[in-house]
């Protein structure tokens, strides 16, 4: 199966500016995938893009990732209702740095076979108002970007601010610059960057008079249409430090039913053969939740290593064998005159993560989904000392989120 009729048959392809065969089978390209440094760590939501790169990587296109310190200062209003906070130029640049050393990870440095990483601060801090505006600016139609969805969708709304207006056009600037120095003549991004995308490939066209393309991958979904990536604490992310491997087990464990297919596709390399053997065991028995395991382990396999995967496996089948969690669940701390004064089980939620906020933590325990060591809490009651087991408190949601909250001093 070639490149084009696999990504076509994982389902990862949403839009693209030419034939498929014609972008990825004729002869190798460059192409670029770009990550703005919105936080020091990338999450799941950037991990299609990071697997779809690695794809193409294979088939012998080069990569150029781009950490946009650049971009990142402005910020991006696809797929937003509300304008950006602007951050600080030291934290964007603490943030730049952390994320081309975590794509440096994931799928190699600079060198032979590997892919360019770049931060375009490096071409667009050194443009000056003046020649931003005669050089690039009178080379983009203001009908055009009216149009763009991107655009559309926040003049309708609350409303976008010059700053992210222009955000389209540094992002063309980026495809340009990329084109003249290192030959790109693909982008790839999510279905939310068509916009920009076309952008890029009309300004390469009008500058240099070339032929560029675009491809896009869909929105990944949970069951219900709401947006895949985040869990009941937030953002679940690539760093270790931020969400631990077992967490990120844990998060593709619990894949729904109607989608864990769908994401063994979308995000490991298994073939067609065993992607079918999957399906088929799915349809006899989803209860058996094979495919749910072999999902998350393949996930955290590419992002912390198989060794990282083999401990976070051991570690859920322990938790479940036991019916209690073992050391590889999330730990929280909490000061031990706390607990001797009484915590009500609604703040319990809180501290331990298990609901992102006091309304939805009122929730859970009005629905009989908080369990402290094992045992259902109900509305009103104060968890102390007396709850401890093994000087912490094993704290439950419904059937599987298990944190274990520990007592310090």
């Amino acid at each position: 199966m070639g490149l084009a009729a696999e990504l076509a048959w994982r389902g990862v392809v949403q839009d693209h500016s030419a034939p498929l065969e014609e972008l990825l089978e004729r002869e190798p390209r460059t192409f670029y995938v770009g990550f703005d440094p919105t936080a020091d760590s990338l999450h799941v939501g950037n991990l299609l893009g990071i697997v779809t790169a690695r794809r193409l990587m294979l088939a012998g296109h080069q990569a150029i990732l781009v950490a946009g310190g650049a971009t990142g200062m402005i910020g991006d209003p696809s797929g937003r209702s509300s304008e950006r906070v602007l951050l600080d130029p030291d934290t964007l640049a603490h943030n730049t740095a952390a994320i081309a050393r975590q794509l440096e990870r994931l799928l190699g440095g600079s060198g032979s076979g590997g892919p360019i990483i770049v931060d375009n601060r490096e071409w667009l801090e050194p443009l000056t108002l003046i020649s931003f505006l005669r050089d690039v600016g009178k080379h983009v139609s203001v009908a055009t970007m009216l149009g763009r969805e991107s655009v559309r969708s926040r003049l309708g709304g609350e409303g976008l601010s010059f700053t992210e207006f222009t955000y389209m056009i540094l992002q063309a600037v980026d495809f340009w610059q990329l084109y003249r120095r290192f030959g790109c003549t693909l982008q790839l991004g999510g279905s939310d960057q068509w916009g920009n995308i076309a952008a890029g490939i009309d300004l390469v066209r009008r500058l240099e008079g070339a032929e560029v393309h675009g491809l896009t991958w869909p929105l990944v979904t949970k069951a219900d249409g709401t947006k895949f990536g985040k869990s009941v604490g937030g953002n679940v992310w690539l760093d270790s430090e931020r969400t631990s491997p077992f967490e990120l087990y844990q998060f593709f464990v619990r894949a729904e039913d109607a989608k864990v297919l769908e994401y063994l596709r979308f995000y490991t390399f298994l073939g067609s053969d065993e992607l079918a053997e999957h399906e088929a065991a799915h349809a006899r028995d989803p209860g058996a939740r094979v495919s749910h395991e072999r999902l998350a382990w393949e996930v955290v396999r590419f992002v912390h290593g198989e060794e990282e995967a083999t401990k976070a496996r051991e570690a859920s089948h322990a938790l479940f064998r036991q019916g209690r969690p073992d050391a590889g669940a999330p730990t929280v701390s909490v000061p031990r005159a706390v607990l001797e004064a009484g915590l009500d089980v609604v703040e319990l939620a809180l501290l331990a993560g298990v609901a992102p906020s006091r309304s939805a933590a009122r929730r859970l325990v009005a629905q009989g989904g908080l369990y402290v060591a094992g045992r259902r809490v109900g509305d009103g009651e104060r968890i102390g000392l007396g709850d401890l087991e093994d000087g912490a408190l094993l704290v439950r949601r419904g059937k599987r989120d298990w944190v274990i909250v520990r007592v310090e001093g």
